[in-house]
């Protein structure tokens, strides 16, 4: 007599609920602070948008997310450039459908929304384009570099024009028409001031010390 064997299947969950395991030492809130600012909102959102049904799980793509993101972190941009790729495709596979659909329209006005729909399909694939060749082939940075005949130094920034404008000063008054003020002299009293003349030697008062 043939005996059968019956195997326990796993319970289903329900891909709507993010089952996490919150340790010990760990408080309900603080697990919930650090499940918002880890990607957790948008694998909600991913959920929506994506179309994958009941089936598609909340907690496994939580999890995925996760995985890519250790990806870009160790350096390996493959999955970003498959993406990439694929999403050029699909933008150029657009295009020609518009163009197409464009072609066909016996109105000005529907020949005119079609092909403007078609040549942003296109612009949008010319720059997924040129963003995968930016992976591919990153440009070098390029310090800016000073150069300066003879023993000149050429300086950039605010520094330099600061110093340009306390220096500037100085030679004005040490270099008007080739004299230099002379600040021990004294000065001759104007007229407009009578009370400011200069004092003379029988009205000045006496040194007591001397």
């Amino acid at each position: 007599m043939a005996t059968s064997k019956t195997t326990k299947s796993k319970p289903q969950r329900d891909p709507n609920v993010l089952e996490v395991e919150t340790p010990s030492n760990v408080t309900h809130s603080e697990k919930l602070a650090e499940l918002a600012t880890d990607g957790a909102l948008t694998a909600m959102t991913l959920q929506a948008y994506a179309g994958g049904g009941a089936e598609l799980g909340i907690t496994e793509l939580l999890a995925a997310m996760r995985k890519a993101g250790d990806e870009t972190v160790a350096g390996d941009m493959g999955r970003f450039e498959r993406v990439l790729t694929s999403q050029f495709l699909t933008l150029d596979a657009l295009f020609n459908n518009l163009a197409q659909r464009s072609g066909r329209q016996e109105s000005f006005k529907g020949i005119e929304v079609l092909m403007r729909l078609a040549l942003k399909a296109q612009a949008q694939a010319r720059a997924t384009a040129e963003t995968l060749a930016l992976m591919k082939n990153p440009m070098p940075y390029i310090r800016q570099a000073n150069i300066a005949n003879g023993p000149q130094q050429v300086n950039n920034g605010q520094a330099t024009h600061a110093a340009k404008n306390q220096t500037q000063p100085n030679e004005l008054l040490e270099h008007q028409h080739g004299n230099t003020l002379d600040f021990g002299a004294q000065a001759t009293a104007g007229r407009a001031d009578p009370a400011m003349a200069t004092l003379e030697a029988k009205h000045r008062p006496t040194d007591s010390r001397g």
